[in-house]
């Protein structure tokens, strides 16, 4: 029997449209900056969120379209973006369909084994970004399953670069991202906190303090970047025989400074090696 014509209607329906499940602080961050990176046009892009007032703050920001519910929104998409916490993961993927689909988590720990088993007909991708992404200043490492296409991991990299920059990684090496940029703003504003602690002790108004420690944080950050001298080489520059500068190197390596660094981005690895196997 001939088969009869193919309705290929639905398909170009969501061929180009991009579906967000969770839109708490990361998930705006990309769908801003997807919008300005002119990745996605508002009238293609879909959210479904448990909270019915992040949903209505989202579309009123952004004027993308709501769905009632997490699998409507998988429907009317080719591309899925899991924002969603790890703990409430299983309960958002709780009888999900997604044939055919490119499904992008975002959440810390997950591994892609946990998606192959409940979202079997998909082909998913894990995705690292972090907290300067708001600002579009972020990192994020991406790792594709075996199943993925080479447009897939284009399509990611085109939507996560419009909040930062990114890089591949294989999946085994996700923990240590996780440690080390996932983690390391954190760590990065606890220096700075503590900088600004240190500037109205020695007298500074506490604005003035802020302002120069953020600044100087950014300015070294910068000029790593545009000198493309290593971190050794600038601190060596800075760093003048009986000076200022080495008293102060002095304290941080009395106190083990590096070792403490080394090892708070360790055993934030840790932590996500842990919940992974949870």
């Amino acid at each position: 029997t001939a088969a009869g014509p193919v309705d290929n209607s639905s398909i170009m329906a969501n061929k180009n449209k991009l579906a967000f499940i969770g839109c708490g602080k990361m998930a705006e961050a990309l769908i801003g900056g997807i919008l300005k990176g002119k990745a996605f046009t508002a009238k293609n892009i879909i959210v479904f969120d448990v909270d019915p007032k992040r949903l209505q703050a989202a579309k009123k920001r952004f004027g993308v379209t709501v769905a009632r519910n997490n699998q409507q929104a998988v429907d009317l998409a080719q591309t899925v973006i899991l924002a969603v916490k790890p703990q409430g993961m299983k309960n958002a993927l709780n009888g999900i369909k997604a044939k055919n689909k490119l499904v992008i988590s975002i959440a810390a720990g997950v591994k892609l084994a946990f998606f192959g088993e409940l979202l079997p007909e998909s082909r998913i991708i894990r995705a690292m970004p972090n907290n300067p992404a708001l600002v579009a200043k972020g990192v994020t490492a991406l790792a594709p399953s075996r199943q993925c296409r080479e447009a897939d991991t284009r399509l990611a990299r085109r939507l996560f670069s419009c909040v930062g920059e990114v890089v591949d990684v294989p999946e085994k090496l996700m923990d240590a991202v996780t440690g080390l940029s996932g983690s390391g703003p954190a760590f990065v504003y606890l220096f700075i906190e503590a900088m600004i602690e240190a500037g109205v002790l020695l007298g500074l108004d506490g604005k003035k303090a802020e302002k120069l420690a953020t600044a100087t944080v950014l300015g070294s950050a910068e000029t790593i970047r545009a000198t493309r001298l290593s971190p050794r080489a600038l601190r060596k520059m800075v760093t003048s025989p009986g000076g200022t500068t080495l008293e102060g190197i002095k304290a941080l390596e009395g106190k083990e400074f590096r070792q403490i660094v080394i090892g708070s981005v360790v055993a934030a690895a840790r932590r996500s090696r842990e919940l992974s196997e949870q």
